[in-house]
């Protein structure tokens, strides 16, 4: 064995497996705007990155004084996701093979998201990591999204594993103040290198400061071997 026996790995999924991101930003835009709200640019899509969906349609009815309810737009928006995720999702490649890794060890492993379930299930399909990721938990699941530790917190519970045995691979700062709240180790991977110094990566266990460029899957198979050991 690999010498990880004991550990479990809790995955988020946009932005950390997958480069959903440009699906997610082009879904929003054309929500807003079949709802009033032109010219919704990608810079104020990533004030949104890492937090579900629900409540990202939720500020957005508070920000641009939307008639419609969270429900319509959260309808609307996952739809039109789930077309664009249909068209193709892109695994991030070091990913997919630090997946396999961990499969190979039989090291139990979830899949933990602000996505909705149909979101979860169709781009884990679509891609194949259904294979190695059968246990998922969406923030639908759950009373409260990230940086709440919710989720992460139900995906041990659905493992089997204790919070402290856990460790979190995520991209976004509110995933990683949330895998804190769970008290789970970190592995943090920004999908917005420039945010690596926001307060909320400081306690993750491996920070790869070059986001998804940087990120290898031996290195961060040695960093859990080395954290086990």
């Amino acid at each position: 064995m690999s010498g990880l026996h004991g550990i479990s790995v809790v995955f988020d999924l946009d932005g950390t497996l997958v480069d959903s991101e440009p699906n997610y930003y082009e879904a929003g835009r054309r929500t807003l705007a079949a709802h009033g709200v032109p010219d919704f640019s990608w810079a104020e899509h990533e004030r949104y990155v890492g937090i579900s969906t629900r409540e990202t349609v939720a500020l957005w009815k508070r920000a641009y004084g939307l008639t419609a309810s969270v429900a319509d737009l959260l309808a609307d928006t996952d739809r039109r996701y789930l077309e664009l995720a249909a068209a193709g999702t892109r695994v991030y490649p070091q990913m997919r093979a630090f997946v396999e890794l961990l499969a190979a060890e039989e090291v139990p492993m979830a899949v933990a998201s602000g996505s909705s379930r149909a979101a979860i299930g169709a781009i884990l399909t679509g891609t194949g990591l259904d294979a190695y990721l059968r246990t998922t938990v969406s923030a639908d699941e759950v009373a409260r999204g990230k940086p709440a530790p919710d989720v992460f917190l139900e995906a041990a519970r659905r493992l089997g594993a204790a919070p402290a045995d856990c460790v979190v691979v995520e991209d976004a700062d509110p995933g990683a103040a949330a895998a804190r709240a769970a008290g789970m180790r970190c592995i943090a991977v920004p999908s917005v290198p420039a945010q690596a110094d926001d307060p909320a990566f400081a306690a993750a266990g491996l920070l790869v400061r070059g986001g998804q460029r940087a990120f290898t899957a031996a290195d961060a198979w040695e960093w859990l071997a080395r954290r086990n050991g």
